[in-house]
């Protein structure tokens, strides 16, 4: 698969997505951080405020004729902060999803309460009903196996901060089995539990590893634990940097 490329040039300022942090780009691959409140994809209400949107514009520097576009690899839930990669064609879409598996994704949240068990696995078989809620099952024929780690890295009297290893990418998998468990993500509206003064959804992806589509390179992507989830459990600045 390996082939010589023309020099990467970048976009002129004028056409820098908003909402979007650029954290790498080349011909094959886009990688950005994502703000909370920013949809991945267009739903049927919202066609335009999306990361997906956002970003064609940017790759096609505002030649409306242009055929460059990005695709789609995986989502992150509106109000969830943090690592988004786009392919730029689609032989390197599916070759991102055939090895979605094989990638290290960790995410930080914020959880109500303090853990029993400091760290550990939580699995189970997702599925979901007509109201579009995921919740677990025990029938491996009714649900889709999910499995996520984590580690509690700060507590708080009211809050704990994790660590979350991501094994499968399942809709609202980390917020569901966060919630079943008894600890729900703070700010979550619909698996988690009513309190007042919170700003947004305690929920943050924050790095990724994969083998680059066509140099099989090894690339690690980070970002850092978002200052509001700090302030949530009083962590100092200097601790605990990603």
């Amino acid at each position: 698969m390996q082939e010589k490329r023309a020099p990467f040039k970048k976009v002129s300022v004028k056409y820098q997505p908003k909402g979007l942090s650029i954290l790498y780009e080349d011909h094959e691959i886009l990688v950005v951080d994502k703000i909370a409140g920013l949809l991945t994809i267009a739903t049927e209400r919202e066609k335009q405020k999306t990361a997906h949107f956002i970003l064609n514009d940017y790759v096609k520097k505002g030649n409306v004729r242009s055929k460059n576009r990005v695709f789609i690899v995986h989502r992150l839930d509106r109000d969830t902060s943090g690592i988004l990669i786009f392919a730029k064609n689609e032989n390197v879409k599916r070759y991102l999803q055939d090895n979605w598996k094989e990638f290290s994704k960790k995410y930080f949240t914020v959880v109500h309460g303090k853990l029993k068990d400091k760290e550990g696995i939580i699995t189970s078989y997702l599925t979901e009903n007509k109201a579009f809620r995921v919740y677990s099952v025990n029938d491996p024929d009714k649900g889709k196996f999910s499995k996520t780690g984590y580690k509690v890295i700060r507590e708080s009297n009211k809050y704990s901060l994790l660590e979350i290893n991501l094994f499968t990418g399942r809709k609202n998998q980390i917020r569901v089995h966060l919630s079943e468990k008894g600890h729900p993500v703070v700010g979550d509206k619909i698996y988690g539990i009513a309190d007042n003064g919170i700003k947004r959804l305690a929920l943050h992806s924050a790095s990724l590893s994969i083998r680059h589509p066509l140099t099989q390179k090894e690339m690690n992507f980070k970002t850092k634990i978002p200052l509001y989830f700090k302030t949530l459990v009083k962590l100092r600045e200097e601790k605990h940097e990603n």
